[in-house]
């Protein structure tokens, strides 16, 4: 048999406490009065002792729910902040490569272009040697000097 202060301090409440939880439990009628304080046997010591245990439970709990809710909302707006960020980041980068792609095409269609160029001028060239050789000119630099001095003396080749 304990009194409520011996049971208070095992708990490391108040008496007050003690005495709360005995009349939520509705022990105080079966308490037995042993001079200026009240014995508690061993089966209503228990059962405060159980009601004290849920209560720490129970707050625990609700305090941990507490804070992993206030911890989620918080991990929440840091992952819409970088959302909001990666998303701008985004958008920069399919504009540059969209200009990328168009610098592209354009150095293509200017490569085409000057290959098509050199084409034809590589073809001018060789119509060229052939009609001199044709002519029976094996040296066109040779040609071109008898065609000035032609010129300068009015020679008729």
């Amino acid at each position: 048999m304990k009194t409520i202060k011996q049971i208070a301090d095992e708990l490391g409440v108040s008496k007050q406490s003690v005495r709360n939880t005995i009349a939520k439990l509705g022990l105080q009628t079966a308490l037995r009065k042993n001079g200026n304080s009240f014995a508690i046997d061993d089966n209503q010591e228990s059962l405060i002792k159980k009601e004290f245990l849920e209560e720490s439970q129970s707050k625990t709990q609700s305090g941990l729910q507490g804070e992993s809710q206030s911890g989620l909302q918080s991990a929440l707006r840091l992952l819409e902040r970088q959302n909001e960020q990666l998303s701008g980041e985004l958008a920069i980068k399919n504009k540059l490569i969209d200009e990328q792609q168009q610098t592209i095409k354009k150095l293509a269609d200017t490569l085409a272009t000057s290959q098509q160029t050199a084409q034809a001028a590589q073809a001018l060239h060789a119509g060229t040697m052939q009609n001199q050789l044709a002519d029976g000119n094996t040296d066109p630099v040779a040609s071109e000097k008898k065609i000035w001095f032609a010129r300068i003396f009015s020679k008729k080749i």
